[in-house]
């Protein structure tokens, strides 16, 4: 059985981006074997996300945006969001990237193999896969496995890229289905990338939502990604608990375009679609002496947003750093528990009252600084702020979502 320092159960974006973060850090000798059941050679989904400096492979990122555009039934705005940039990078130049640099380390190897069991020994863990066994000091565990939560039973997923608003896709095989104490949404999506022969797009300008879609009662919105003035994505998107039949998801693209848009005439020369997790069941982290989940399997998704790309990296970057300054790594921080309730009642008002969702997002655009809502979707606000912030959205349904999930423990 071979030995590593550094064993990466899943090659995705949480474990290219330790590996690499390992190697290009206080760790360029060490021993990595990185272990996924396929190779990473498509361009098989798209992370977007704000960011106000420099982040971990902005190198690569293949878009930029400095506005945002919010767009409901009783409000429209446009956003200078400086100093935060709304970033766009796709997965083959991610993979590219990094893979040219780990595969040019000696101490790095790739295996494509399934990986069967994760065991604990004595002072290493034993990875156990279809191709053999394989020892390492540290295990790093980023393989989302639905059976482990909820209940999954409801039937098969579509699952497939994610090119923009929700930057980690093909989480799972299988959608969530209610399962109690927890909710169990899916942020679903299809997107069509479009050209049309005279120009229609700002290609300045990201609109987040927009919410000139029929409701009917669920969170229902339009995500566009301009490219260039001929140039766009553009997303039908939805945070519910079941999925459509595919011609639902066409046809509101399609009205959309024609009907909302007046594009006139275009032509589709992409498609994209995913399926995405948005659950509060919490994620434990330490599930062995020697191993640590990373990655969606790790909590790193927001569960009210689905955003993730710089979740996974300032994890990743926790963890190198508790790896240099403690000796293992799990001195990471975690979630602060305001936020994970605030994701709670936000998710109990989506899967209950769907169509209000449209107002509580008017009002947190329309009645707050973008930069101070910006930093709350990260997590990032103090107190004040996000008690201020909360004070602009409707108070009844969120307090009677505290009180069912929080008080009775009911979804």
């Amino acid at each position: 059985m071979r030995a590593y320092d550094f064993i990466m159960a899943g090659g995705g974006l949480a474990g290219l981006s330790l590996a690499y973060q390992l190697a290009n850090g206080p760790f360029p000798d060490s021993r990595i074997l990185l272990l996924d059941s396929a190779a990473k050679g498509e361009n098989d989904r798209t992370w977007c996300f704000w960011a106000r400096h420099p982040v971990p492979f902005d190198q690569v990122r293949a878009h930029s945006w400095g506005t945002l555009a919010f767009q409901s039934r009783d409000f429209a705005g446009v956003f200078d969001i400086a100093p935060y940039e709304y970033q766009m990078i796709r997965g083959i130049d991610f993979y590219e990237f990094v893979l040219s640099d780990l595969e040019a380390r000696p101490g790095v190897e790739f295996r494509t193999e399934h990986v069967i069991e994760i065991r604990d020994g004595d002072g290493s863990a034993t990875v156990r896969t279809d191709g053999g066994s394989y020892s390492g000091k540290w295990v790093f565990d980023s393989r989302f496995l639905p059976e482990e939560y909820g209940d999954t039973s409801g039937g098969s997923g579509r699952v497939g890229s994610t090119a923009g608003s929700r930057p980690c896709s093909r989480p799972f095989t299988r959608p969530f289905t209610r399962s109690r104490p927890y909710h169990y949404l899916m942020q679903h999506f299809l997107g069509w990338e479009v050209e049309t022969a005279a120009p229609r797009f700002d290609p300045t300008t990201v609109t987040l939502f927009d919410f000139r879609t029929p409701q009917k009662n669920e969170m229902r919105f339009m995500y566009l990604l301009p490219f260039s003035p001929t140039r766009a994505l553009v997303e039908f998107t939805l945070f519910s608990a079941s999925l459509l039949e595919d011609a639902e998801y066409s046809g509101a693209l399609e009205e959309y375009l024609s009907g909302v848009l007046e594009l006139g005439d275009y032509r589709v020369v992409g498609r994209e679609k995913g399926v995405i997790p948005m659950t509060d069941q919490p994620f434990p982290r330490r599930i062995g002496a020697q191993t640590l989940t990373i990655g969606t399997k790790g909590g790193r998704v927001k569960a009210s947003t689905g955003y993730a790309f710089r979740r996974v990296q300032t994890d990743v970057q926790a963890i190198v750093s508790s790896l240099e300054r403690h000796g293992h790594p799990f001195a990471v921080p975690a979630s602060p528990p305001g936020f994970a309730t605030l994701d709670t009642m936000l998710l109990q008002i989506m899967y209950r009252r769907g169509a209000l969702s449209e107002t509580v997002f008017t009002r947190l655009f329309s009645r707050n600084p973008i930069q101070r809502l910006l930093r709350f979707l990260d997590e990032e606000t103090s107190l004040t702020e996000t008690v201020a912030i909360m004070a602009t959205v409707p108070w009844g349904p969120f307090i009677r979502a505290w009180v069912r999930t929080k008080l009775l423990g009911r979804v």
